[in-house]
């Protein structure tokens, strides 16, 4: 397979895999849930490439739609490149802001793109869907690195959204009236997008002159330019009238006994003198449910940027022509997308999240058809709380102002909020130079185990008793003092000073000296640290 090369992809090619853990902290008074819990919507405030990677052990595998609005690299958008590459080359384009006069600005946005979008596809469902949106100046670029990512196989479509409701008359050569959405499937010979809804516009046209019992149909031609051997033969109408063939050019698409039978089930129309050419009636009841999706899309369907710049300062109450974002997405576009590729259930995640356009658009769509779908957004700038987590705090609970009586009465829902914390290293643990407290690191193996709010108040240490879960009860053996940490163990005698219970215990410990079989007995299951303090909740589900 071709592979794109750039300047410093041999520095990032496994970079996802040196990105070490970080905690993730809640902020319950950012969010709008009594609990904090993974297993929520969830907004997370930190650098998305290490964010992505803590969101693995609750959430590999478990995504079954990603949206993301990744830089443009336009040269006007103030990025810059961070991530932590032990390179001396990676080092030095660090903090620097990414501009047109950056000679290496492409080879930057490659280096930031490629590792996030290994662990976006490590998050992705077997049945789930990738959508980027980008424009002309990446394009290329990021065809390339997807086809490297997900495979060449697994490309989708080139969706064309026609952002402009109306043309820029400053444009120097074109008025540049699209943007590209890139579509890519984890597996693309098992995935099948949903049908869209049909539109008032679309229902309209099927009618009923006829009456006909079986309801309102759509006048198919009869005639079609693809060469049919049997497609050549006179017809006669029902007042006598002799067609002689089909158009010039042209075959009727039915051979002859095809037709008789289409006549005979009153499936052909005459028009209402009875002496018109024919044509097949497609009834509206026997039709798919729903139109397949098309790779071009109007900003009537989708939004448009202004758009989406009415719909931010709306919902956050913005003075006009106050502008937060440059260029957000309109929620229509999301919701576009989520309609095509995700389930009432299905989780929903956004590193870009910028301004919360995906969020509105979950909760939006939950609303009208009853749908569970969860969110989760990440979002390194400052504005993830004031505006981020702004937009959702207040389309959840209700907009005054809003044109849309239902946005008016808010979408409802929660949301828990996060910090991403400090990185959790094993090689620190096994040499001893960095140690967590007892508690911290209790947190983060609760969270990361359970995907559930760790409850300090709870904890005791005396017992080695972190915390209960809807599946566990765990337990942390660990101090951190190195030279005690090494004669550690999960023993016979601390086992049998675990309460007896009827639930599953969750034991992490540096060694376990107890068989596998007496472990099954005592319905424990046993972590070792460092090594296992990451493993994902679904895959230690009884």
């Amino acid at each position: 397979m071709t592979t794109l090369g750039f300047k410093g992809r041999v520095f990032v090619e496994n970079h996802h895999l040196a990105v070490p853990y970080h905690e993730l902290n809640p902020v319950r008074a950012n969010g709008l849930s009594e609990k904090a819990s993974l297993h929520d919507n969830l907004i997370v405030h930190g650098d998305n490439l290490a964010a992505l990677k803590a969101l693995l052990p609750t959430h590999h595998g478990k995504v079954k739609c990603i949206f993301i609005d990744p830089p443009y690299n336009t040269g006007n958008e103030g990025w810059a490149y961070n991530d932590k590459v032990n390179s001396p080359l990676m080092q030095d384009w660090l903090g620097k802001v990414v501009d047109r006069e950056d000679l290496t600005r492409h080879d930057k946005w490659c280096c930031m793109m490629l590792p996030r979008l290994k662990l976006l596809r490590e998050l992705l469902r077997d049945d789930g869907a990738i959508f980027v949106t980008i424009d002309d100046n990446e394009v290329h670029r990021l065809r390339s690195l997807m086809d490297e990512v997900f495979g060449e196989d697994n490309f989708v479509a080139t969706v064309i959204w026609h952002k402009m409701d109306s043309p820029k008359n400053t444009a120097r050569h074109f008025s540049e009236d699209h943007d590209y959405m890139l579509v890519y499937a984890r597996n693309a010979a098992d995935w099948t997008p949903n049908s869209l809804p049909r539109s008032e516009k679309m229902l309209k046209r099927y009618k009923n002159p006829d009456s006909d019992p079986r309801g309102p149909w759509l006048l198919s031609d009869l005639a079609a330019r693809n060469e049919y051997s049997q497609g050549r033969y006179a017809i006669t109408t029902p007042n006598g009238k002799v067609i002689g063939g089909p158009p010039a050019g042209s075959y009727w698409r039915v051979n002859r006994a095809r037709f008789e039978e289409l006549k005979a089930d009153g499936r052909i129309w005459w028009g209402k003198s009875g002496n018109n050419r024919p044509g097949i009636k497609r009834f509206l009841s026997e039709v798919r449910e729903g139109v397949v999706p098309q790779t071009l899309w109007p900003w009537q369907d989708a939004g448009s940027t202004r758009n989406a710049k009415q719909e931010l300062s709306g919902v956050l109450g913005l003075e006009p022509g106050q502008d937060v974002f440059v260029t957000p997405k309109p929620s229509k576009l999301v919701r576009r997308v989520l309609q095509i590729a995700t389930d009432q259930d299905s989780v929903v995640l956004d590193s870009f999240a910028g301004s919360a356009a995906t969020a509105h658009a979950v909760l939006a769509l939950n609303e009208e058809d009853g749908g569970s779908r969860r969110f989760v957004l990440v979002e390194c700038e400052d504005y993830a709380d004031t505006i981020t987590a702004e937009r959702v705090r207040r389309v959840i609970g209700g907009v005054p102002d809003a044109k849309d009586p239902v946005l008016q009465a808010g979408y409802g829902g929660t949301f828990s909020y996060f910090e991403l914390g400090g990185a959790l290293r094993r090689e620190s643990m096994l040499d001893g130079s960095t140690l967590p407290s007892w508690e911290k690191l209790a947190s983060y193996i609760f969270f990361t185990a359970t995907g559930e709010e760790f409850d300090a108040g709870a904890a005791d240490l005396e017992k080695w008793f972190v915390g209960r879960s809807r599946l566990y009860d765990v337990y942390l053996i660990y101090v951190d003092d190195v030279a005690v940490l090494k004669d550690m163990a999960l023993t016979l005698p601390i086992m049998r000073e675990l309460p007896p219970t009827d639930r599953r215990k969750l034991v992490f410990a540096p060694t376990k000296y107890v068989d596998q079989e007496l472990l099954h007995q005592e319905r424990i299951v046993f972590q070792q640290l460092p090594f296992e303090i990451y493993e994902s909740a679904d895959r230690l589900a009884p």
